[in-house]
């Protein structure tokens, strides 16, 4: 029986080569604001259900639906007060439902990957051609909207197959935000190409910090504080990473932006924060450490697929 994903190596954060980042900032900073679109009724998946309510779960939608209404405006005031790009885990399908965010975040120069069409279609028991059918939308989609091509990938819903990963290879997507396993960037085991796990922690997710641990919002943006405060020492020796992930229906309401705003500023007050997105941290990570990270993990260097 297989008792490990063999997805990466296990590799002990002590006694790493050094990471460096430009300019010899101490830690790469880049927040993830999650723009979803989840579907009043859509089509089963027999291992999930979308809502907890019988339908119509109005309740639910509804609360969802605040944060592209209202949420997502005063979380992208905040963000741009601080200098802060994002780079959006999108629900693709929101370029043709809401195109005024869409071109609200592009005109900011924002980062665009794909966190599948909807978060309300799962990934459990696809075959090959419909994983690779949702790949290749996220692409297209994207692309003709923003003109942008994806360079990340979060599973809708956090929902993968065990090809998922040799797909996003394939396809040429630089990294993944679904492997939570460190605090800096690693290369992934994939059938051919190249992949790397961008730290994207959930521990500081606003999904988990509000509706998991319960939190208030000024504890919350106390821990936004003490995960920064230990990257940031941390990152003296060697560079690491810090991922904001968001979620504008939990952190834009008013009540939980002004902890957040206050986060923010905190952060990115430092010197040595480079504040940027997670598609600039993974083309600087292939270009100055990926190949010699490999090597050092006993990996073949993958190459990049176009």
């Amino acid at each position: 029986m297989k008792h490990d994903p063999a997805l990466y190596e296990f590799w002990p954060y002590k006694d790493r080569p050094k990471i460096t980042w430009p300019n010899g900032a101490r830690i790469a900073f880049w927040v993830a604001p999650n723009i979803e679109f989840y579907e009043l009724d859509p089509p089963q998946n027999p291992a999930r259900k979308p809502w907890a309510r019988p339908h119509p779960d109005v309740l639910h939608y509804a609360q969802r639906d605040y944060g592209n209404r209202a949420g997502h405006w005063r979380m992208m005031e905040a963000m741009d007060r601080c200098g802060v790009r994002g780079s959006i885990s999108l629900s693709v399908a929101l370029c043709q439902h809401h195109p005024e965010i869409i071109e609200a975040c592009a005109e900011r120069n924002w980062e665009f990957f794909s966190h599948g069409i909807y978060n309300t279609r799962y990934c459990y028991g696809m075959d090959e051609a419909q994983e690779r059918a949702i790949i290749e939308d996220s692409l297209e989609t994207v692309m003709a909207a923003t003109g942008q091509r994806i360079a990340g990938w979060l599973a809708p819903a956090l929902t993968h197959t065990e090809r998922t990963f040799d797909l996003l290879a394939e396809y040429g997507i630089k990294y993944t935000c679904d492997l939570f396993q460190d605090d800096q960037p690693q290369p992934v085991h994939v059938r051919k190409g190249r992949l790397i796990s961008m730290p994207y922690s959930l521990e500081v997710n606003d999904v988990i910090a509000y509706n998991s641990y319960l939190m208030s919002p000024r504890r919350y943006g106390d821990i936004l504080k003490m995960q920064f405060d230990q990257l940031y020492e941390e990152g003296a020796e060697s560079g690491t990473v810090m991922c904001i992930p968001l979620h504008a229906y939990l952190v834009g309401h008013p009540h939980r932006i002004g902890p957040f705003a206050e986060a923010l500023e905190y952060i990115t007050s430092h010197e040595g924060v480079w504040v940027t997105t997670a598609r600039e941290i993974a083309e600087y990570y292939y270009e100055h450490h990926y190949a010699d990270t490999c090597r050092l993990l006993g990996m073949t260097p993958g190459e990049e697929i176009k």
